[in-house]
């Protein structure tokens, strides 16, 4: 006999009012490509700002990520994220050109890490503004279970919202460049993020099992974080590197906050034809986008065509990395409050195997990145390591 699923206790839920938040934010945060280019417009001729001075969106990425596709549903078993990517911002920023969120952010930012736009008026120096949004959920491996399993993880989600910056440096003695990210994340965990809600719909549509046990999951908590990450790797003139090629990215951060505290390293090896310009692909993850500045983004437009414009193309890529975690919500559980959680493991490994294409299609660049992932033991009680799928699709607006 099936168990009866008892009825939510939360009334934020329980009365459609938490679905009816979550669009109204949807809508606010992450506006539409047509809402998005109103703004554009709007802001371009205010305050004497020059256009190039003021936040433009010039693309942006959807991604999903899946246990399904790797034929599990446990762990970290669904992650989703849409993100705007703005336009490059050259030089010395004015904060007075960029909407309240955008400034505060900026000044926070500064804030922070004083020594981020310490040598901005460098011209070679090119930055951008990434608006992400997203959701990730987490289950033990029992589905059927309705009591609290403690010797497997907690059922987590987290609902977010992160701002970042990117800025992306030239070292000609070097002749290799870096792209670091400032990005501030910002949320909730527990039964706000609708972690339950949207993995019943995925489930029903898809005729899949329930899981059962989501009464047990972390209790509502804010969540924030600060991530800053450094990624480098050899100079490359245009959007891509043309012909048939190679190259390593190599890259170290730092996560601080109740979502996830670690300190990581990691490198990509990519091999193809017409290699993008880009700081390579990854999992959903606090820290850069995969579209950093790019001065050559727009000559896809230009006739006759330049020879430093975007260009079709194609690669694989295998990407590795480590990490030492303090923290981590979906392990250690609520912070502020007493929860379940289990034996975080301290050091785990991911790699990643994957390949990439874009394309230029009615003059808009669209990009597909697909991959699989495998990541160690995080926790003592698990068994084994956990694999997911990745698909990511990005477009040019």
């Amino acid at each position: 006999m099936r168990a009866r699923r008892l009825p939510s206790t939360n009334p934020f839920v329980r009365h459609g009012l938490g679905r009816t938040a979550l669009v109204l934010a949807m809508n606010a945060l992450l506006p539409s490509p047509a809402l998005a280019q109103a703004a554009n417009e709007g802001v371009a001729g205010a305050g004497g700002c020059a256009a190039e001075e003021t936040l433009r969106f010039r693309g942006g990425t959807a991604r999903l990520e899946n246990d399904l596709f790797t034929g599990t549903d446990q762990n970290y078993t669904n992650g989703v994220a849409f993100t705007l990517i703005s336009h490059d911002i050259p030089g010395r920023l004015r904060p007075e050109c960029f909407p309240a969120p955008i400034r505060l952010h900026a000044q926070l930012i500064q804030f922070m890490n004083p020594g981020f736009w310490a040598d901005a008026d460098n011209s070679a120096d090119t930055q951008n503004v990434v608006v992400r949004f997203g959701q990730s959920m987490y289950t033990p491996e029992d589905y059927t279970r309705t009591d609290l399993i403690p010797n497997d993880r907690p059922y987590a989600g987290l609902l977010y919202m992160g701002l970042a910056w990117n800025r992306r440096k030239h070292e000609p003695e070097s002749n290799r460049e870096m792209l670091d990210t400032r990005e501030i994340t910002l949320g909730v965990i527990g039964p706000w993020s609708l972690a339950e809600q949207s993995q019943d719909l995925v489930h029903r549509v898809r005729g899949i099992e329930r899981f059962r046990g989501w009464n047990n999951q972390l209790r509502n908590e804010p969540a924030f974080q600060m991530a800053m990450e450094r990624k480098f790797k050899p100079y490359t003139e245009g959007a891509v590197r043309l012909g048939w090629g190679s190259d390593v990215i190599g890259s170290y951060a730092l996560r601080v906050g109740n979502i996830e505290t670690a300190a990581s390293t990691g490198m990509e090896l990519r091999a193809g034809w017409n290699i993008p310009n880009d700081f390579g692909s990854y999992p959903i993850r606090p820290g850069a986008e995969n579209r950093p500045p790019s001065s050559v983004a727009d000559l896809r437009t230009t006739t006759p065509q330049s020879a430093r414009a975007p260009k079709p193309g194609a690669h694989v890529f295998m990407n590795l990395e480590a990490k030492a975690v303090a923290w981590d919500f979906s392990l250690d559980g609520n912070m502020f409050r007493h929860s379940h959680h289990v034996s975080r493991r301290p050091w785990v490994a991911q790699a990643a195997l994957g390949i990439s294409s874009q394309w230029i299609v009615a003059g808009r660049g669209v990009r597909l990145a697909v991959m699989r992932v495998w990541r160690t033991r995080e926790f003592d009680q698990q068994t084994g390591h956990h694999a997911f799928g990745s698909i990511t699709l990005s477009l040019e607006f």
